[in-house]
């Protein structure tokens, strides 16, 4: 069986830190996903201009660089992208009312590996 086979999940990761983007992704790929990196909204939207196999999107909330912050990306994913399930993450404190789009799940920072993994397999199944 190959690492990253045409049924493993697609999970575009958005996230400024370089070495929070670089655990999670690693989690990730050891759950058997196939990880798309991407270091803020702006460059995530270019990935999902180009890739349609994104199954879920996974987003920190305050990236300094891009355009807008991961709730504003969150919210313009479900509206052009309805089909892609999003998990919001933040180590800023929960959402307000508003912030997520609806059907969006959120996970406070930091979080366990497992639950990550476990987190994004039901925003999979539900979409599914």
């Amino acid at each position: 069986m190959t690492e990253h086979s045409a049924e493993s999940p697609v999970v575009l990761l958005v996230e400024d830190d370089g070495l929070l983007l670089m655990e999670a992704s690693d989690t990730l790929a050891e759950a058997g996903f196939n990880v798309l990196e991407a270091p803020h909204a702006d460059k995530a939207l270019t990935v999902l201009e180009g890739r349609p196999d994104v199954g879920v999107l996974m987003t920190d909330v305050d990236m300094p660089m891009g355009s807008m912050d991961g709730f504003a990306l969150a919210r313009l994913v479900a509206h052009r992208w309805p089909e892609i399930p999003v998990l919001i993450v933040s180590g800023m404190g929960t959402p307000g009312p508003g912030d997520m789009p609806e059907g969006a799940r959120f996970i406070p920072k930091p979080y366990a590996p497992t639950m990550l993994v476990r987190t994004l397999k039901a925003c999979l199944k539900r979409a599914a």
